[in-house]
């Protein structure tokens, strides 16, 4: 009896030995057609971990991960991928076409291929330029927020093995992006009508150069072209040369040409600067609060340089006017007989 009970024992201790513990890291290794760089980097939260890439293309390593979603760059070419501690993976794609021809394979596999397929996805249907989303008409627009739910929820029903905490977060994440797209709808519907034509512009008192305040109903009388710019926007600073033409050509004439820095106060010396290196002409005025000025939150502004043209009697004719490259303002301005 007691040696049926040690070889019992020996062959549990035997099983235990060669069941595997669970893997606590990432196993990642593929293959790079047209290789050109010697490296692969993946990047996560507070992570980065530099591979090797052999001559041949082929790389392999491990890794200790925190669980989610990180990035790879391989020279300029840029991509995500899901990594969780225990994933062994294979990453295989060809430089020249790159990211279509990124292909998965062992444990992991069918979450990054649905991400694939996610992110195919939303390139296709445009869902990444807010602005384009946004400007469509309310009927289209809810037919696209219906049309890409569905989408969403078919592509998850219809994906095989994918991660279970990965499902949790995708679930969590689609319902946020619809969320985002249909409350900032709503939002900007409500301050369209606030700043559509022919309604009474919101109004600016704000110090100019010399520490002067300059406001709009000052300027009643004239049409009124405001600038919004900041001296960090390169695409304002480009804006410059025209905007200077544009003032010496309707100079004297019933138009003030208004540039509102929302620089912060902190750099207020820094705007006063290149007013002056620059030799900038028109109106020169400073926000009180950069993007929190009233004047910027009433237009909505989140992106610069934004130009509003203002009529006569402190109306607005266009919220977002052509900018001065843009030959469409000189048409515009023509048609006003200024």
């Amino acid at each position: 009896m007691k040696k049926i009970l040690i070889v019992l024992l020996t062959t549990i201790t035997l099983f235990s030995c060669t069941k595997e513990a669970p893997k606590d890291y990432v196993s990642l290794h593929g293959k790079i057609s047209n290789s050109d760089s010697k490296t692969i980097t993946i990047m996560g939260r507070n992570f980065q971990k530099v591979i090797p890439v052999n001559e041949d293309g082929t790389f392999k390593d491990t890794m200790k991960v925190t669980n989610g979603f990180h990035g790879f760059k391989y020279n300029s070419k840029q991509s995500t991928i899901y990594l969780k501690n225990g994933f062994d993976l294979k990453l295989n794609f060809d430089t020249k076409d790159f990211p279509k021809s990124i292909t998965y394979a062992g444990e992991g596999s069918p979450t990054n291929e649905y991400l694939i397929m996610k992110m195919a996805y939303v390139t296709e249907k445009n869902l990444m330029n807010p602005d384009a989303l946004l400007s469509l008409p309310k009927e289209d627009f809810e037919k696209k927020i219906e049309e890409t739910t569905k989408d969403f929820k078919d592509m998850l029903d219809d994906a095989k093995d994918i991660d279970p905490d990965f499902l949790e977060q995708e679930k969590e994440s689609n319902n946020k992006f619809l969320d985002y797209y249909t409350s900032n709808y709503t939002m900007k519907a409500e301050y369209a009508n606030k700043i559509k034509k022919g309604v009474e512009s919101p109004k600016f008192n704000y110090p100019d150069t010399n520490g002067k305040n300059v406001s709009l109903d000052d300027l009643k009388g004239k049409y009124v072209y405001v600038d919004v710019w900041a001296t960090w926007c390169g695409p304002c600073k480009r804006e410059i040369p025209f905007l200077k033409k544009l003032d010496k050509e309707y100079k004297g004439k019933d138009i003030a040409i208004v540039s509102m820095s929302i620089d912060k106060m902190a750099d207020k010396e820094k705007w006063l600067k290149m007013v002056k290196d620059e030799n900038l002409g028109g109106i020169q005025i400073m926000a009180d609060k950069d993007w929190n000025s009233d004047f910027v939150k009433a237009y909505n502004i989140r992106g610069i340089p934004r130009f509003i043209l203002i009529d006569k009697e402190g109306k607005i004719l266009d919220a977002n006017a052509p900018r001065p490259s843009n030959p469409n303002l000189k048409e515009l301005l023509n048609s006003l007989d200024i």
